[in-house]
């Protein structure tokens, strides 16, 4: 399982890496590795976001511990953050040369800063800027480059602010956008009151749709279920499902025969989890923590009889210390044999 790791020297996704009808969000200390070889269990295309990497952690940091994946992640992307357009074209480099199928710039996060580095969602002020971030990427680069970000800024709310924005990055060669349908607040809002306070425009999304045809739109934000994902297919090209896809993966086991027309029966939880055996021990024998892996796992259970006590088990700090994959299994055979 270990030689699965994705490095520099290992071969990209081969063939069509596949549609971004649904996508996982890039989420902060949730989306890491585990995280999506978890995801990918429970759907075999559903397209999938690291956390967001900043230029600087790349040029200056641990690029293994960044950027390493394992194979069954295709197809995945690599979000960066940044507004240095040499220093993403690094970082698009390194994620061209490990393998990645995407590179996404995060146009999103609600990031007061605006010194040298600056990333996130202050950038939608400057989409000359943006545009020579996407140019500089595309020229050492096969990859696709897309970009994620917000409607608006602070109390900018006109439909004609994120339409502009669209059309001058486009220019520069972005063709796929994924647009969080809310304002971003750079002041006076934390970063989780911005993801639940600014008002969800989704018709912002769908305008742009219908204002630049040609271009794929991604909607993202505040979608729970697959009937939601669904209504807003009707309008855009593809949802990204964020904080749901955490903490109810199972949501995604019913994503592949849905939106894809996959034929593979749907995996039970319990298959789920028997199915992350392998990767647990692969993942034990190179040095590694039960509870790097436990922690994902645990909304998998979310509205099962027995659900608190499997929760209980994989985050006792007690069990978790010594353990091993068993841990795993003995945490489903308390759940009983009616467990689905």
């Amino acid at each position: 399982m270990q030689d699965s790791l994705k490095t520099p020297a290992s071969q990209g996704f081969q063939g069509n890496p596949g549609s971004r009808r649904v996508c996982i969000a890039p989420m902060l200390d949730w989306t890491d590795r585990h995280y999506r070889y978890f995801a990918r269990l429970l759907s075999r295309h559903t397209w999938l976001y690291t956390e967001m990497v900043t230029t600087g952690a790349l040029i200056h940091g641990d690029v293994p511990r960044h950027l390493t994946f394992h194979e069954a992640e295709h197809p995945i992307a690599l979000q960066l953050g940044g507004s240095e357009p040499a220093e993403l074209a690094q970082c698009a480099r390194l994620a061209e040369s490990w393998g990645y199928d995407e590179v996404n710039l995060n146009v999103g996060c609600p990031s007061e800063r605006v010194q040298k580095g600056a990333f996130g969602a202050c950038l939608m002020k400057e989409p000359g800027l943006v545009a020579d971030c996407v140019r500089a990427m595309r020229d050492v680069t096969t990859l696709p480059v897309t970009v994620k970000h917000r409607i608006g800024v602070d109390d900018v709310e006109a439909f004609g602010f994120v339409s502009d924005f669209v059309g001058e990055v486009a220019a520069a060669g972005c063709s796929t956008f994924i647009v969080h349908a809310r304002n971003a607040i750079l002041k006076g809002l934390s970063p989780k009151e911005n993801r639940e306070i600014p008002p969800l425009k989704y018709d912002y999304a769908w305008r742009l749709k219908a204002e630049f045809p040609d271009l794929e739109i991604l909607v993202n934000g505040g979608i729970r279920t697959l009937d939601e994902a669904a209504e807003q297919l009707g309008h855009v090209d593809g949802v990204m499902i964020g904080r749901e896809a955490y903490h109810n993966p199972y949501l995604l086991a019913g994503v592949d025969a849905r939106f894809y027309g996959d034929e593979h029966p749907v995996p039970t939880r319990t298959e789920i989890i028997e199915r992350l055996i392998p990767y647990v021990d692969a993942h034990l024998a190179a040095g590694g923590k039960v509870r790097d892996i436990a922690r994902h796992v645990l909304g998998l259970v979310n509205g099962v009889p027995g659900a608190r006590r499997f929760r209980q088990m994989l985050s006792d700090s007690r069990l978790l210390k010594d353990a091993d994959s068993r841990l795993f299994l003995t945490a489903l055979t308390d759940l009983g044999d009616d467990f689905p």
